[in-house]
């Protein structure tokens, strides 16, 4: 079924595709009596179907997708079987129970040992190998142009993130009447206008590396030993500390979310550390990767840092030092613009929709808010991550 043209799947039109497309049907032994689909995506934004039967599984999601990063880091990203530019088709593993949505355990209380050093590993990689760390102007270039196509989301990501909760939109809404007052005040907020608009000018013109666009807890997959990112079609040549903040940003919205799912029988206490611990270790792991990336990478095609110039270890680690700084910003910038969106723009969270008592919900967003309003403001005086480990605990109650 060669289609020349875009058309949305439906469960009729799918099993028609799977059975022209041999990648597929091999993966169900080419047998369809005995077919199961399910549709499981959210319906926002694209279609996603897992796909059953006794010879085996896969799922397909009609999105714009995305291999690169698979190649790159491939035991944290689902195979890909079969991938269709014209209809948008991405054909992947199934990620079999016990495998969950990352932002679920996080609300049910769930520890993951591995967290860090697997998300570390998959943006370290991710992010390297697609700069010009590593390529070369020609090969970066090349790349940039061929996801530069994906203009409509990253203007909706500008749109919601960016804009959208610095003024009245219809769009927009919060736990009222509880946090009205909260909402006019970033309305109000000049500073944080300037602020946000210099990282909204960053997301829209730095074309630093391939970026998974919409890393949030939502877009991980887990058990205790396995951590695979789902959802890439956001993906485009961007800032790099927009997916590390997306990431951190949602660590700690769950962090303030966890007051209001504490009970008698466990006051998460002992799970807010393990949080605030995975936050410090995510970057200071995501740090000593790059840099080891950088390190053995630095004689290789990658042009932005000539050997030529920049051979001299002592320049090296000046450079380094100074690109991690500026990347270390970002991310505090991007992270806190994520999560004011969360509380008060379009699209909400679990980790706050899942408190019942909309008083309760209100304390904990407003906390979260006011954390996320200092830290878009005040984000160079930071240096460490350590240091925002300690600001959050400040801001806990």
């Amino acid at each position: 079924m060669a289609l020349s043209e875009f058309r949305p799947l439906d469960e009729k039109l799918l099993v028609e595709y799977i059975k022209a497309t041999p990648s597929l049907a091999s993966k169900l032994g080419d047998k369809f009596d005995d077919l199961k689909i399910k549709e499981v995506g959210d319906g926002n934004l694209n279609f996603v179907y897992v796909v059953v039967n006794a010879s085996g599984s896969f799922v397909i999601k009609q999105a714009l997708a995305l291999k690169e990063h698979g190649q790159l880091c491939p035991e944290h990203v689902p195979e890909v079987y079969h991938f269709d530019r014209t209809m948008s088709v991405i054909g992947m593993r199934y990620l079999e129970p016990p495998h969950i949505i990352l932002r679920k355990g996080l609300v049910a209380g769930i520890e993951y040992p591995l967290l860090a050093e697997h998300m570390s590993e998959y943006m370290s990689k991710t992010l390297f190998f697609t700069s010009l760390l590593y390529l070369s102007t020609t090969e970066h270039k090349r790349s940039v142009a061929e996801f530069c196509g994906n203009v409509e989301l990253c203007r909706h990501t500008a749109r919601v993130v960016f804009s959208d909760p610095y003024k009245i939109s219809q769009y927009n809404h919060w736990t009222s009447p509880y946090l009205d007052h909260d909402a006019e005040a970033i309305r109000e907020d000049n500073m944080l206008k300037v602020e946000v608009a210099e990282l909204k000018s960053k997301f829209c013109e730095r074309s630093q590396a391939l970026i998974h666009g919409d890393l949030h807890t939502a877009s991980v997959m887990v058990t205790p030993n396995s951590t695979q990112v789902i959802d890439p079609e956001f993906a485009f040549y961007g800032p790099m500390g927009f997916d590390v903040g997306a990431f951190i940003g949602n660590l700690i919205l769950a962090f303030f979310a966890q007051d209001g799912h504490a009970n008698q029988g466990n006051d998460r206490k002992a799970y807010k550390e393990w949080i605030l611990n995975t936050i410090e270790e995510t970057w200071n792991l995501f740090y000593k990767k790059f840099i080891g990336l950088w390190d053995e990478h630095k004689d290789g095609p990658g042009e932005a840092y000539l050997p030529a110039i920049y051979n001299n270890p002592e320049l090296q680690k000046l450079i380094q030092v100074k690109f991690m700084e500026d990347l270390f910003h970002d991310t505090l910038g991007f992270g806190a613009a994520k999560m004011i969106r969360r509380i008060i723009g379009v699209a909400h969270v679990e980790d706050f929709e899942s408190i019942k008592d909309a008083s309760k919900r209100a304390d904990c967003e407003r906390r979260a808010l006011e954390f996320a309003k200092m830290l878009l403001k005040e984000r160079r005086k930071f240096q460490a991550i350590n240091q925002i480990v300690s600001a959050i605990k400040q801001h806990q109650s």
